[in-house]
């Protein structure tokens, strides 16, 4: 791996830093991480502890004491060079993401470019901060927006470089000094991001801590000078971090977990349904909060539909992320390999027709891509999947399927499969989830909105929406 090629050091015994505190390694407990295609080590990292967060934030509220007073326009640039860092850097991250989380290479490569979008996305944006002026018989107004506050950025370790991107750009945009706690699974895609920017911004206005979530996440959100929490996570976490962050009145930012409906109407174009299928549910090995989770078909679509997946997902191999032959990576741990493949026999179990691909590596993490014809309420049914497992259903009702998705409260993506452009939009405005794709399996991009409904979080990333959740509006009212 190259190493000083996105600033990591290697240093002694503890590998790779345990973060970067105004531009400096620190270190801590040694802990290896391997690589999920085959179990070997990659890296030794450090993890830092609680003792670390009072730093960090005091850094990261210094600068911000500058930084939200640097122009605009400036600030917009220095978020464009970081941008154009990124895709400079797009051959060293994309292999560095592909051996810390398994995800294959080519995915890995757009991943870095989708990052640098969003730098770019919120250069542009932190533009339209300006003041708003208001006038009445009486009154003058102007209407400020100001940095929040320090920001806590908490990601998963499933988009290691897009999800801290995602937050930490329209942070930066905002005004607001950032301090990062990635997932200790893929903590150096954040580590490379987080030298990046120092390269290019304040210091201490970017730091990094890598560490165990629950030792060390409930520290930093608790600070008293942390004002904004944005975690993307788990729902039963994610009511953790707003518990804590409620005490004290933080803001909070939550994307969780979802149960992604993919409805293929009954005047679908079977081959479109089946194409945007395979990206929604085997993007990132099926590891996903968008993954399409709960397949509806119509009945009289259901035999083509289920015909041709079967047939497409025979051709894809998997095996070593790297090969661009592959198709399908492994997934993160072991353990999810197990949780998955207990999802699959519990389906069997009830007596749902369950199909398995073979040619599975017999070294790494890796799970059969599976097709579940779910009759039955199975857990592959009921839960957020997680994994390359296609839970598919018939349906007769289209209004039972859309009374059913919003029964759930876990509204965070949806897709809806129709040649119709006025019953598509129909259909996709019914359902309650914040973001359908229709008839295409990638529905987020940097200048929309994104984030759930109900159990799903609240709050947005991307678009404006996300820029102005990391200000506060101030209002001067002036006598006439």
């Amino acid at each position: 791996m190259r190493w000083s090629e996105l600033g990591l050091e290697v240093r002694g015994e503890s590998g790779v830093g345990a973060g970067r505190i105004s531009g400096e390694p620190i270190t801590g407990e040694a802990h290896e991480l391997p690589d999920p295609s085959s179990g070997a080590s990659i890296a030794t990292v450090g993890w830092a502890g609680p003792e670390h967060v009072d730093a960090a934030v005091a850094a990261a509220r210094e600068a911000q004491a500058d930084w939200s007073a640097v122009d605009l326009r400036e600030r917009a640039r220095l978020l464009r060079v970081i941008a154009d860092e990124l895709r400079a850097s797009a051959g060293p991250l994309g292999d560095l993401i592909c051996a810390e989380s398994g995800k294959r290479l080519e995915e890995a490569v757009a991943e870095v470019h989708f990052s640098a979008r969003y730098f770019d996305w919120f250069a542009d944006a932190c533009t339209r901060l300006d003041s708003g002026y208001y006038e009445t018989p009486q009154r003058r107004f102007v209407v400020d927006r100001k940095p929040a506050g320090v920001v806590a950025a908490v990601s998963p370790w499933n988009f290691p470089l897009s999800i801290p991107a995602r937050k930490l750009a329209p942070a930066l945009a905002a005004g607001c000094g950032v301090v990062q706690k990635p997932s200790e699974l893929t903590p150096l895609s954040t580590l490379a991001l987080t030298a990046i920017c120092e390269r290019v911004l304040p210091p201490g206005l970017v730091s990094v801590l890598v560490g165990d979530g629950a030792a060390l996440t409930p520290a930093i959100i608790e600070h008293p000078d942390v004002r904004v929490v944005s975690f993307t996570g788990s729902t039963s976490v994610g009511r953790l971090v707003a518990q804590r962050a409620a005490s004290s009145f933080t803001r909070t930012v939550l994307e969780l977990g979802g149960r992604a409906p993919f409805i293929v109407c009954e005047d679908a174009d079977a081959d479109v349904a089946v194409e945007a299928m395979l990206i929604a549910k085997l993007r990132n090995n099926g590891e996903s909060c968008l993954a399409a989770n709960n397949i509806f078909v119509h009945e009289d679509r259901y035999p083509d539909v289920v015909e041709r997946l079967r047939g497409r997902v025979a051709d894809i191999s998997i095996g070593d992320p790297r090969d661009e032959a592959v198709g399908l990576g492994p997934l993160i741990r072991e353990r999810e390999v197990e949780r998955v493949d207990g999802l699959v026999s519990g389906a069997r179990a009830a007596g749902d027709d369950v199909s398995v691909t073979d040619g599975v590596p017999r070294s790494g993490w890796f799970s059969p891509i599976a097709i579940v014809e779910s009759a039955a309420d199975s857990d592959a049914w009921s839960t957020e999947v997680f994994g390359p497992v296609f839970s598919i259903r018939r349906y007769t009702d289209e209004a039972a399927v859309v009374r059913e998705v919003n029964s759930w409260r876990t509204g965070l993506g949806g897709y809806v499969m129709s040649a119709d452009t006025e019953h598509q939009f129909a259909l996709a405005r019914s359902l309650e989830v914040g973001i359908v794709g229709i008839n295409n399996g990638a529905p987020n991009t940097p200048e929309v909105p994104f984030g759930g409904r109900g159990d799903s979080g609240i709050g947005r990333e991307g678009g404006l929406s996300g820029l102005l959740e990391f200000t506060a509006e101030q209002t001067l009212s002036f006598a006439r």
